[in-house]
C-alpha cells in the first residue's frame, strides 16, 4: 500500500470520527424511554460496517404540514447529522425532487419505489416516516442487498389499536344508524331491537397478524373481557394475554371461532386478497370485521356480498381497496359499516413516536450505530 493511499484512508477514519463526534453523543432520555416501551429493536450489526458507509448528504422529505404538526422537528434532525449535509425536500407528497437525492447517500420519507431507484449507487440508508412499505415492492435484488431500509412500525400501534377498539364497539352497539337517525333529527328508540351482536365481554376476538398493532388491539380487547386469539405468520409466540396463536395456514379454522376479527397485516404477496370469499364463508356467521392493515388484503367484493348475506354482522374499515373509495360503493350506503380514510395512525401522540425515532435514527446513522426498526424487504415487513 503506498503512503498516499494509506494518508488517503486516514484521513477518512478521521473526518468520519470527527462528523461523528459533532452530533449527540447517545439517544436522548426520550429515545431510551421509547425503545423501552415500544420494545424497538436495533439491527445486528453497526451501519459502520457497511464498507460503503461514509454519511454525505441526509434528504428529509417533509411536507410544511408534517412540520407543522412536529414542532422543533426539523431542529432536532439538523442536530442528530451534525456536520453531514441535510436537505430538506418540501414536496407535498413526501416524493423527493430528483434534483434533490442527487448524491444522497439516506433519504427519510415515504419508500417508493421510484426514490429508491432514482437515488442509484449512492444510496445506503432508507427510513420511511410511515410504517406501510408496499410502495416500495419489486425493487431489484442488488437495490435490497445495498439500502438498509427502516420504518415507524410499532409506533402508531396505540392510536390503531384505540381506532380499532373504537369502532368494534360502535357497531357492536349499532352506534352508525343512531348517527344517521340523529343527522335526520329522528329519536328512534326501535332501533335499541335491531342490533343483535350483543355485549363484548365473553367474547372471542381473533387478531390476524400478532404483530405491533395487533399486540395493542390484543391487549385492550382483553381488558374489555374478551378471549383473544391470533395468527402470526413467524412464530406461535404471544403475550399471556392472548390465549392461542395459531400460524397462517390455521386462519380460517380460527375465523371459525371469532365473534369479531381484525386485519393488522402488512401487505405482502400472501396477504393480497386474503379476507375472500372462501374466508368470510369459513367466518363464524354474524362477525364483525375490521380492517386496519392494508386495502389490497381484502377482496372488496367479497366482504359486500358478506354483509349483504348477514354472514359478516358489519364491517370498521380504515383501509379499502381502491382508495379512495369511489363514490360508488355500496359501502358507503350501508348503516353497518364505518369507513374512515385511512387515518387510524394520526394522532399527536403517534406523530410524537415517529419523531423520536426518526431523529433518534439520524444520530445511529450518522455515529455508524446499529438502526432502529428494520425492514426485511423481502418479506415487506
Amino acid at each position: 500500500m503506498t503512503i498516499y493511499k494509506l494518508a488517503l484512508q486516514l484521513g477518512l477514519a478521521l473526518l468520519c470520527a470527527a462528523t461523528a463526534m459533532t452530533v449527540t453523543a447517545g439517544p436522548t432520555a426520550e429515545a431510551k424511554a421509547l425503545i423501552k416501551e415500544m420494545q424497538l429493536r436495533s439491527a445486528p450489526q453497526a451501519i459502520s460496517k457497511n464498507p460503503a458507509w461514509n454519511p454525505r448528504r441526509v434528504v428529509v422529505a417533509l411536507p410544511a404540514f408534517f412540520s407543522q404538526q412536529l414542532p422543533g422537528f426539523e431542529e432536532q434532525l439538523s442536530d442528530a447529522a451534525g456536520e453531514v449535509e441535510l436537505v430538506f425536500d418540501r414536496s407535498n407528497n413526501f416524493m423527493p425532487s430528483a434534483e434533490s437525492i442527487n448524491g444522497a447517500d439516506a433519504i427519510l420519507g415515504m419508500c417508493f419505489a421510484p426514490t429508491v431507484t432514482a437515488a442509484k449507487d449512492s444510496l445506503l440508508w432508507f427510513h420511511s416516516l410511515f410504517v406501510g412499505m408496499d410502495r416500495c415492492m419489486g425493487l431489484s435484488d442488488q437495490q435490497l442487498n445495498e439500502v438498509t431500509f427502516t420504518n415507524t412500525k410499532r409506533l402508531s400501534g396505540p392510536s390503531i389499536a384505540e381506532h380499532s377498539i373504537a369502532m368494534m364497539m360502535s357497531l357492536a352497539r349499532g352506534l352508525p344508524a343512531y348517527q344517521l337517525a340523529q343527522a335526520d333529527s329522528q329519536w328512534q328508540q326501535n332501533l335499541a331491537g335491531a342490533s343483535r351482536f350483543g355485549e363484548l365481554n365473553g367474547k372471542t376476538i381473533l387478531v390476524v397478524g400478532l404483530g405491533g398493532i395487533g399486540t395493542q388491539i390484543a391487549w385492550r380487547a382483553h381488558g374489555l373481557g374478551m378471549r383473544v386469539i391470533a395468527t402470526r405468520n413467524s412464530s406461535r409466540e404471544g403475550p399471556d394475554y392472548v390465549d392461542y396463536v395459531g400460524l397462517a395456514d390455521e386462519l380460517h379454522t380460527l375465523a371459525g371461532k371469532a365473534d369479531v376479527i381484525v386485519n393488522a397485516l402488512p401487505l405482502t404477496a400472501q396477504t393480497t386478497g386474503l379476507f375472500d370469499k372462501e374466508f368470510f364463508a369459513s367466518s363464524k356467521k354474524g362477525a364483525l370485521f375490521l380492517s386496519v392493515g392494508r386495502g389490497k388484503s381484502t377482496v372488496t367484493a367479497d366482504l359486500i356480498s358478506a354483509l349483504e348475506s348477514g354472514q359478516i354482522f358489519g364491517a370498521g374499515l380504515d383501509v379499502t381497496d381502491p382508495e379512495p373509495l369511489p363514490a360508488d360503493s355500496q359501502l358507503w350506503q350501508m348503516d353497518n359499516v364505518i369507513i374512515t380514510p385511512h387515518i387510524s395512525a394520526v394522532t399527536q401522540e403517534s406523530l410524537r413516536r415517529n419523531a423520536i425515532l426518526t431523529v433518534e435514527n439520524v444520530r445511529r446513522y450518522v455515529a455508524g450505530e446499529a438502526l432502529l426498526n428494520i425492514v426485511d424487504m423481502r418479506r415487506g415487513y
